[in-house]
């Protein structure tokens, strides 16, 4: 079993920066990659970012590359997303998955385990 808990969320005006974290227990030794995914009301959980705990290679959605930044610390077992030129269109529930498998870190069906997600609200 693996536990995530996000932590950083909160009010944020447009234009302004937010860290989350993403704080892991249990067999985390052996997950593949950690995600970023995020949920508006009246939307699809849609993805943000991952990273591969081997070679660090990362992944963005197009909305978000160039302003959102992950990266993580294996000897903390943390994961953190950090994100710049926040928009209203940001606001969204946003979660923390652990991944097991090899590819396809875009889609929420790769990611074996998800936290409770953390509010994040852009003020305009």
């Amino acid at each position: 079993q693996v536990q995530l808990v996000e932590s950083g969320g909160g009010l944020v005006q447009a234009g302004g920066s937010l860290r989350l974290s993403c704080a892991a227990s249990g067999r985390t030794s052996s997950s593949v990659a950690m995600g970023w995914f995020r949920q508006a009301p009246g939307k699809e959980r849609e993805f943000v970012a991952a990273i591969r705990r081997s070679g660090g290679n990362t992944y963005y959605a197009d909305s978000v590359k160039g302003r959102f930044t992950i990266s993580r610390d294996n000897a903390k077992n943390t994961v953190y997303l950090h994100g710049n030129s926040l928009k209203p269109e940001d606001t969204a529930i946003y979660y923390c998955a652990a991944s097991y498998s090899i590819g396809g870190y875009l889609a929420p069906s790769a990611y074996a385990y998800w936290g409770h997600g953390t509010q994040v609200t852009v003020s305009s």
